[in-house]
């Protein structure tokens, strides 16, 4: 006789133990992907500088603050929401009053994001998500009317880093992939498929400075000639550390450990056409910009910092900007302590004439 199914009670299932003292693999940090039931545990990872997984660490969020003088009222636009770390403190200065759109592309961490905000209680009333490119800013302004203040933070969050299936670090076994929008587009192992050597070449060169990119890209192209496809990021480490193996032993493994960043950097601004969404951002910015309108961008590598420089500098030279930064604001040294992904970071701003 079957029981009811009052009477059935779900089995308890237990979590698979990881080996060793600490989890080492994204899934098995279990707390650090549960921030709000194990906080204490999070904020000891936190305090030891370290970035806790499936979550990130905004940067430079009083600079960014402290520039865009957000007031209630004020209608403003997160071009890349992210995690929502910057939107959270810019949601706090319109204190309920006003309106702030946020964009983001990725489909996986966009519906996460907002609903943490949506939970903290957050709702369409004071912001609007939209799961759309940056570059699309004046079809947003068509909705939004003239904006008060933008950001636009250009680095990848650390939690499309650290989770392997997303591909887009060496460090942990997983698929070639790299798309900031995993549903849209050609994935990196494809991508390499369709190059020739010189192109290879040169995208490592002009994305991100690859200083052995002759070496790298001949051994990439030599491995799909013989039928081999690179899927894995452990694949295109393996391949980029056999290509390098004349380097002198004493700097080896520093200086594999940095083209393969390198490497994976710039297929990866290759996959998501990074340089010419930006241009294209920049290009409207202006347009979509109340008077008086203020914007700030953070960047991560010289590229982007370069586009961002010269098209302030242009429409200033124009007088559509008032203003512009003079110099990059950089981190300080005790948040660069505390987050060593901060280091590489470039803030500039401009004010709407």
């Amino acid at each position: 006789m079957n029981s009811s199914p009052d009477n059935q009670k779900k089995k308890h299932k237990r979590r698979v133990r990881y080996s060793g003292t600490h989890p080492k693999s994204f899934h098995e940090k279990y707390k650090e992907l549960q921030p709000e039931k194990y906080a204490d545990d999070v904020n000891k990872i936190i305090q030891k500088g370290n970035t806790p997984a499936g979550t990130h660490r905004s940067i430079c969020v009083n600079e960014i603050l402290e520039f865009l003088q957000i007031t209630p009222g004020q209608v403003g636009l997160d071009a890349t929401l992210g995690y929502g770390g910057h939107t959270l403190e810019m949601l706090k200065c319109l204190d309920s009053k006003g309106h702030l759109y946020a964009l983001d592309v990725d489909s996986i961490e966009l519906p996460r994001t907002q609903d943490r905000l949506e939970r903290l209680g957050f709702g369409p009333d004071i912001i609007t998500f939209k799961q759309t490119n940056f570059s699309n800013i004046d079809q947003v302004a068509l909705e939004s009317g003239p904006l008060n203040f933008v950001l636009a933070d250009l680095g990848v969050s650390s939690m499309q880093i650290d989770n392997p299936e997303r591909g887009f670090s060496y460090k942990s076994d997983g698929p070639l992939d790299l798309r900031l929008n995993p549903n849209k587009g050609m994935s990196a192992s494809n991508r390499l498929k369709t190059m020739k050597q010189n192109e290879l070449e040169g995208m490592l060169i002009e994305n991100a400075d690859e200083p052995h990119a002759s070496v790298i890209s001949h051994a990439i192209i030599d491995t799909i000639k013989k039928g081999i496809d690179i899927t894995t990021t452990t694949q295109l480490q393996q391949i980029i550390e056999k290509a390098l193996h004349f380097l002198p032993e004493k700097t080896k493994k520093e200086d594999i450990k940095k083209s393969c960043q390198r490497c994976f950097q710039a297929l990866r601004i290759d996959v998501n056409s990074e340089y010419e969404v930006l241009y294209e951002f920049l290009e409207k910015l202006p347009a979509t910009l109340a008077k008086g309108g203020r914007v700030a961008i953070l960047s991560f590598h010289s590229g982007e910092d370069r586009l961002v420089k010269k098209s302030f500098q242009k429409f200033y030279r124009e007088g559509v900007y008032s203003d512009i930064a003079s110099k990059p604001i950089r981190p300080t040294a005790e948040e660069c302590y505390s987050n060593s992904r901060a280091r590489s970071t470039k803030l500039r701003w401009a004010i709407k004439a």
